[in-house]
């Protein structure tokens, strides 16, 4: 069976809990920031199991967004893999997974703890901090084997996030490389603004394959400031900027597109550089807002799921913005259910 998307990240499960104003002042968090833990961190996860009630829900960025884009589309059209340790957490991640009609084909690390992110919210905002446990244990050699191969060889339309590259750029730099080669379709989200303040050379190995690229207004001026960007609060210029940089398949114009919470999305494609377009967001009211853990990852779940549906961009940047609309009315990662359709 051949699936049309295939997303490669880092599988998490979100430990998610509210009220947190006391745990952003104890660990040093900022209120709206997304960061790998470090050994200061580290009771973080013990704490809030003991002392908190935690929600549990299937997390990490690709896999957000992968389950948001098989939200979309039919069965069967998107593949996700990434390493997971051989634990309860791994289960739950995949019990979400089947739910959304994702098929994951996972590494499994024996002996291993599947990854965890403490999502810590305050109001509207949340504060990420990772621990990436079996993720980063990612070995290339699984995208060898033969239970892999032909999903890479059939997909049509590759997407990452840009947190996968603190540890397996080899394995996006291969596949990102085959798939211009091939002229399919690579999406990559910056996903954080410290991918492009600390891991830029990693960027500068996999952005000359890249057609698609999603990032938030931080994330843009993130990247401004490390490339020495005359404007770091011009988000249109910024994403001209990215747009037109050098890209290995010329045939096809590079699409940078920059979310802005909700405000209006930003658009720029390296054919256009000059005539960006913006897109309106339906604002929700604040009592429909439940939790916006997730919602960027949504919204790369809608556009993706459209954009393979044969959408044109436009239309899929919409999409991008109903299913972001949609998750934050729940609670982390999820999205409605029955079903509504964002097409």
């Amino acid at each position: 069976m051949s699936y049309e998307l295939f997303c490669i990240g880092n599988p998490l499960l979100d430990m998610q809990v509210t009220n947190g104003e006391a745990l952003l002042a104890k660990y040093d968090l900022k209120a709206d920031d997304a960061i790998l833990a470090e050994e200061k961190h580290d009771p973080i996860y013990a704490e809030l199991v003991k002392e908190h009630k935690v929600t549990y829900v299937a997390g990490g960025a690709s896999q957000n967004a992968a389950r948001g884009a098989a939200y979309v589309l039919p069965p069967n059209s998107v593949v996700y893999t990434g390493c997971v340790g051989d634990d309860d957490l791994a289960e739950q991640l995949k019990a979400a997974n089947k739910r959304e009609g994702l098929r994951d084909l996972y590494q499994v690390k024996k002996g291993e703890k599947t990854g965890a992110c403490a999502v810590v919210i305050t109001g509207h905002n949340r504060s990420l901090v990772t621990t990436l446990r079996s993720a980063e244990k990612w070995d290339k050699s699984h995208l060898e084997s033969a239970e892999v191969v032909p999903l890479v060889e059939g997909a049509k339309v590759f997407y990452v996030e840009g947190y996968f590259l603190t540890h397996g750029t080899e394995t996006i730099a291969q596949l990102s490389q085959k798939a211009s080669a091939a002229s399919k379709v690579f999406a990559l989200n910056f996903s954080a603004p410290f991918i492009p303040q600390f891991f830029g050379s990693q960027l500068q190995q996999i952005i000359p394959h890249v057609d698609i690229i999603i990032c938030n207004e931080a994330e843009a001026e993130a990247w401004a400031n490390a490339n020495g960007h005359p404007e770091p609060k011009n988000i249109a210029a910024i994403a001209s900027s990215i747009a037109g940089l050098p890209k290995s398949n010329a045939s096809r114009p590079r699409t940078v597109i920059v979310t802005q919470g909700s405000e209006p999305t930003v658009l720029v494609t390296s054919d256009k550089p000059d005539s960006p377009k913006t897109f309106g967001v339906h604002v929700l009211s604040k009592e429909l807002i439940v939790d916006t853990n997730g919602a960027g990852d949504a919204f790369a779940g809608g556009f993706l799921g459209a954009y393979v549906a044969g959408k044109s961009i436009d239309e899929a940047v919409e999409a991008g913005h109903k299913l972001a609309g949609i998750s934050i009315q729940q609670v982390g990662p999820q999205y409605a259910w029955p079903k509504v359709s964002v097409l």
